[in-house]
C-alpha cells in the first residue's frame, strides 16, 4: 500500500512539472511574439489630443464628377464663305480679332459675279427697249397704223423682259450686292467683279479656312464667327450615371486654367439619346462670358448632385491613408486602437460617406487621426530598432 501512495505521489508530481514546462513555454510563446504595427496604446497626454466617438447619419446628396470642356455657344456662331465661286484676293482679318456686323472680312474676284451683273444690265436695257416697243405701239393704235395683236404682242415682250430683269435682279441679291450695288449698276452700267465677303454677325473670328488665292466655291465655309459673351459648358455623363441627370440639376465646375474660381449654375439641356460609341449622354450649362475669360476648348471639371439619401457619415478628420487605403482608428479597449481599412464614398462638407468597415456599436478616432497615425508609426519603428539589437 505504501507503495501504491509512493507511484501515485511521483506520478502527481511529474505532472505538475509537465504543466509547468508548458506554461512556461506558452509565456516565452508569447514575450517573443511581436507586437501588432498596427496596434497602438495611448499615453494619457496623446488621449488628451483625440476624440472618439461614432460614425453618425446624415441626408447626403451624391456627387458626380466628370471632364468636361468649354465651347462657343452654338446659337450664337456663324458659320460665313463667299456666295460666288472665285479666287481669294484680300483677306482683312486674322483669328481672334473681333469683327461686326457688316465688317468686310476679304474679297473675292469671281467672273461668275461679272458674269450675272453682265445679265442684269443686258436685262434692264431690253426692258427699257420693250417698253418703248410698247409704248409706241400704242400711238400707233390710236393713228390706227397697226391693230390691236401686234400692240398686245409688244406689251407682252415689255412683261417678259420685266420678269426676267426681277429674276436676275434676286439673283444678284442672291450673290450679296446690296440693293444699293443693284441700283448703281443699273444706273452706271459699270461692272464689278470684286466680291465682298462681310461678317454675318458680331464677335470673334475663331477660324480662317482660307488663304490669298485660294478658289472658294459658295459650298463652303471660309470662316467661323462666334460671340463668346455667352458661352457653353459641356460634358459626357456615362450612360449608368445619366438616370437621374435632367435639366435644372445644380452644377458646379473648376476650370484649371482660372484655379480661383467656382463655377456655379444648372443645367439648361441634357440629350435625348445616348452616343452609340462612348456611350455617354451629353449635357451642358449656359455660362455668361462679358469678360471672355471662358475661352472655346478650356478644360473642366464638372460636379453635378444627385438626390439626397440618407447615408452613414465619418467626419474628414477621423480618416488617415496608408498604402493606398483609407482607414481609421478603431477602439479596442480604454486606451487601444487599431488601424483599420475602411471603404469610403464620396465627400459631404467635411465628412465623409462611410460605406463599408465599422460594425455598428465600434467606437472610433473622430478627430486627431492623424497625430494617432504618427505615434504608431513611431512605436512601430521603435519595435523594429530594438528587435535588431
Amino acid at each position: 500500500m505504501k507503495q501504491l501512495g509512493i507511484v501515485l505521489v511521483a506520478v502527481l508530481a511529474a505532472c505538475l512539472a509537465g504543466c509547468s514546462t508548458h506554461a512556461s513555454q506558452r509565456s516565452d510563446a508569447d514575450a517573443a511574439k511581436p507586437p501588432d504595427p498596427l496596434a497602438i496604446t495611448v499615453t494619457p497626454d496623446l488621449r488628451k489630443q483625440i476624440k472618439i466617438g461614432e460614425p453618425t447619419w446624415d441626408n447626403v446628396a451624391d456627387k458626380l464628377r466628370v471632364a468636361g470642356h468649354v465651347a462657343a455657344d452654338e446659337t450664337r456662331m456663324a458659320r460665313v464663305g463667299s456666295s460666288v465661286a472665285g479666287r481669294i484676293t484680300k483677306l482683312l482679318v486674322v483669328e481672334g480679332q473681333r469683327v461686326h456686323l457688316g465688317q468686310t472680312i476679304a474679297t473675292v474676284r469671281s467672273t461668275e459675279l461679272s458674269d450675272a451683273q453682265f445679265n442684269y444690265v443686258k436685262a434692264a436695257s431690253q426692258l427699257q427697249l420693250a417698253e418703248r416697243a410698247a409704248s409706241r405701239a400704242k400711238q400707233l393704235l390710236s393713228a390706227d397704223v397697226i391693230g390691236t395683236a401686234e400692240l398686245q404682242r409688244r406689251e407682252g415682250e415689255a412683261l417678259q423682259a420685266a420678269a426676267e430683269k426681277s429674276a436676275l435682279r434676286q439673283q444678284l441679291g442672291a450673290l450679296g450686292l446690296s440693293e444699293a450695288a443693284i441700283q448703281h449698276l443699273e444706273a452706271t452700267h459699270q461692272l464689278n467683279a470684286e466680291y465682298r465677303v462681310t461678317a454675318s454677325i458680331s464677335g470673334t473670328l475663331l477660324e480662317r479656312k482660307v488663304t490669298v488665292g485660294q478658289i472658294v466655291q459658295p459650298a463652303e465655309a471660309a470662316f467661323t464667327i462666334a460671340d463668346l459673351s455667352n458661352v457653353w459648358l459641356i460634358a459626357d455623363i456615362p450612360e449608368q450615371e445619366a438616370g437621374t441627370i435632367e435639366v435644372g440639376k445644380a452644377v458646379e465646375a473648376e476650370i484649371p486654367a482660372l484655379p480661383q474660381q467656382t463655377i456655379r449654375g444648372k443645367l439648361d439641356f441634357v440629350s435625348n439619346t445616348v452616343n452609340p460609341e462612348t456611350r455617354t449622354v451629353r449635357v451642358r450649362m449656359n455660362l455668361a462670358n462679358p469678360r471672355r475669360l471662358y475661352k472655346p476648348a478650356m478644360l473642366a471639371t464638372i460636379t453635378l448632385e444627385d438626390r439626397a439619401r440618407r447615408r452613414q457619415v465619418i467626419p474628414s478628420t477621423a480618416v488617415v491613408r496608408e498604402d493606398n487605403q483609407e482607414q481609421v482608428f478603431v477602439q479596442t479597449g480604454p486606451d487601444s486602437f487599431v488601424l483599420r481599412p475602411v471603404n469610403l464614398g464620396g465627400e459631404f462638407g467635411q465628412y465623409r460617406v462611410l460605406t463599408d468597415g465599422v460594425q455598428p456599436g465600434e467606437k472610433i478616432v473622430v478627430d486627431g487621426a492623424f497625430h494617432l497615425n504618427n505615434q504608431r508609426k513611431q512605436q512601430a519603428l521603435q519595435g523594429k530598432q530594438q528587435e535588431s539589437e
